[in-house]
C-alpha cells in the first residue's frame, strides 16, 4: 500500500515537472485568444477578450497585434473588434485528408444538385462547431445555399447533430468539452437523444431554425462507420420542385453512401 502511494506521488510529480518544463506562456495566450474567437459569433474588442480570458488588456494587446499581423485575426471595421480571419480555415483545408474528401465529394455533389434542383453543402466538425468546407449551388433559378466557412455550434444545426450522432462515445465526450455556450444537463441529454434517433434512422431531417420554408436534410459521409462529414441539403419548398422532399432525401442518402464508398476506395489505395 505504502509503495503504491509512493509510486503514485512520484508519477504525479514527474507529470507536474514535465508540464511546468514545457509551458510556453506566450503561445498559450495566443491559443486562448484563437479558441475564444472561434466560439464567438461576433467580433470582440481587446478589453472584452481580456475580460473573458481573465487577463489584463496590457498582456494581450501585443499578442493580438501579432496575430493580426500574421493574418490569423482581423479587425472588423464596423465595430473595431477582432474576429478570426480565413487563415486557419485555409491551413486546415490543405490537409491531405480534407482535400481527398472534397475531391471525391464534389462530382457527386454536383450530380446531386442537378438531380434534385437544390443546393447542397459538406460540413466537418471543428472545435465544438460545424464548418462548411464545400458547397454546390442549385441549378434552378431560385435556390438557397450556405457559404463556405460558415460556422455554428454543433447543437444548433442538423449537420452538427448528425456528425455527433455517428461518433464513438469517446469522441462524443471530447466534442462535448468544446461546446460553447456550455449546454445544461437537460439540454445535453436532449441533444444526445436526438442524435441517437438520427443514428438509428441513418439520416436526419428538420425544419430550418433560421430560414422559413427550408427543411434541412442531412446524411453522413462515413469512414470506418464514423462520420467524417455531413452532406446536407437545405431543401427550399417551392410550387414546382424538381423532386419532392421524400425523393430528395433518397437521392441524398444514396449520394452520401457513394462518397463514403469513394473514401474507402481511396484509403485502400493509400
Amino acid at each position: 500500500m505504502h509503495n503504491s502511494v509512493m509510486k503514485f506521488q512520484k508519477d504525479d510529480s514527474r507529470a507536474s515537472d514535465a508540464e511546468s518544463r514545457y509551458r510556453a506562456p506566450a503561445l498559450e495566450k495566443g491559443l486562448d485568444i484563437l479558441e475564444l474567437l472561434v466560439s464567438e459569433p461576433d467580433p470582440l474588442t481587446v478589453s472584452v477578450i481580456a475580460q473573458k480570458l481573465s487577463r489584463s488588456t496590457g498582456e494581450l494587446f501585443r499578442m493580438i497585434q501579432v496575430l493580426d499581423r500574421r493574418g490569423f485575426v482581423e479587425q472588423a471595421p464596423e465595430s473595431g473588434g477582432y474576429r478570426l480571419s480565413g487563415r486557419l480555415f485555409s491551413l486546415g483545408m490543405v490537409q491531405p485528408a480534407v482535400k481527398t474528401l472534397i475531391e471525391i465529394a464534389l462530382p457527386h455533389m454536383r450530380q446531386l444538385s442537378l438531380d434534385i434542383g437544390q443546393s447542397c453543402h459538406l460540413a466537418l466538425h471543428s472545435v465544438g462547431q460545424i464548418v462548411v468546407v464545400a458547397r454546390m449551388e442549385s441549378s434552378e433559378l431560385i435556390g438557397f445555399s450556405v457559404r463556405i466557412g460558415y460556422r455554428r455550434p454543433l447543437t444548433h444545426t442538423l449537420s452538427g447533430t448528425l456528425l455527433y450522432a455517428f461518433q464513438p462515445e469517446v469522441n462524443r465526450r471530447r466534442w462535448e468539452e468544446h461546446l460553447r455556450p456550455k449546454p445544461g444537463k437537460e439540454e445535453l441529454a436532449e441533444f444526445r437523444a436526438k442524435a441517437d434517433r438520427i443514428r438509428k434512422k441513418g439520416h436526419g431531417q428538420q425544419p430550418s431554425e433560421f430560414v422559413p420554408g427550408v427543411t434541412d436534410i442531412s446524411a453522413p459521409i462515413l469512414r470506418n462507420n464514423i462520420a467524417a462529414a455531413a452532406l446536407t441539403v437545405p431543401f427550399l419548398d417551392s410550387t414546382s420542385p424538381v423532386r419532392s422532399l421524400k425523393e430528395s432525401t433518397e437521392y441524398l442518402v444514396r449520394t452520401a453512401a457513394e462518397i463514403s464508398s469513394g473514401l474507402l476506395s481511396g484509403d485502400q489505395r493509400a
